[in-house]
């Protein structure tokens, strides 16, 4: 088992996010999808407001010319987002509505898609109602369901568990032994670890 955390703003969550549950299923590891809010974690553990890769810009040009080469080698389309990053607030809370009903994998691809290529407002409930309809969930009623208290403190408990499992950014991945993989780059390193390290019982 691994855990997949990542975060909707996060340039390099969308090509992990495109490729683990693939992955995942060659080397026979379940994947529990975790979304959550990166921001905290920048602002505590490093005094940021901003994405790093704003604060510096010779970091940030590196970033998009490396995620560029990443989505090309993967066949990932990619056009920089007009706004970023943009405020994944309310489809992380979106996301965690599916977990029960087992559509956040789906919807949370379809907004990588919506940001990362056709240049879309991820926040906006207008641009999120159709995703939700697509995986086949009631928009309505899971837009409602998002600005609840039970769905906005499993996001906040998300982010705690994220802080307490020494996450200090996105994709991560965290495998059942407690081993932390940081970055797309590490995510068949992650599976190959969850793999040789796995509970003999659950083998």
């Amino acid at each position: 088992m691994i855990e997949f955390w990542y975060e909707f703003a996060s340039t390099y969550s969308y090509p992990a996010a495109m490729r683990v549950e693939a992955l995942a299923e060659q080397a026979g590891v379940a994947v529990l999808w975790r979304p959550f809010l990166v921001g905290p974690l920048f602002h505590e553990q490093q005094g940021l407001t901003d994405s790093p890769f704003n604060a510096f810009p010779v970091k940030g040009d590196y970033m998009w010319r490396d995620l560029a080469r990443v989505c090309d080698r993967e066949g990932l389309p990619l056009h920089h987002p007009s706004q970023f990053p943009r405020n994944g607030l309310l489809a992380a809370r979106i996301a965690i509505c599916g977990l029960e009903d087992g559509w956040t994998p789906a919807f949370s691809r379809a907004v990588y898609q919506a940001n990362f290529v056709d240049d879309l407002d991820i926040s906006s409930p207008e641009v999120l109602a159709p995703l939700i309809a697509g995986v086949g969930a009631g928009p309505e009623h899971v837009l409602a369901a998002a600005q609840s208290a039970p769905v906005k403190d499993r996001l906040k408990d998300h982010v705690r568990q994220a802080r307490e499992r020494g996450l200090f950014g996105a994709p991560s991945f965290v495998t059942a032994d407690g081993e932390l993989f940081w970055g797309n780059d590490r995510l068949e390193q992650a599976l190959e670890w969850a793999v040789r390290h796995q509970d003999p019982e659950q083998a």
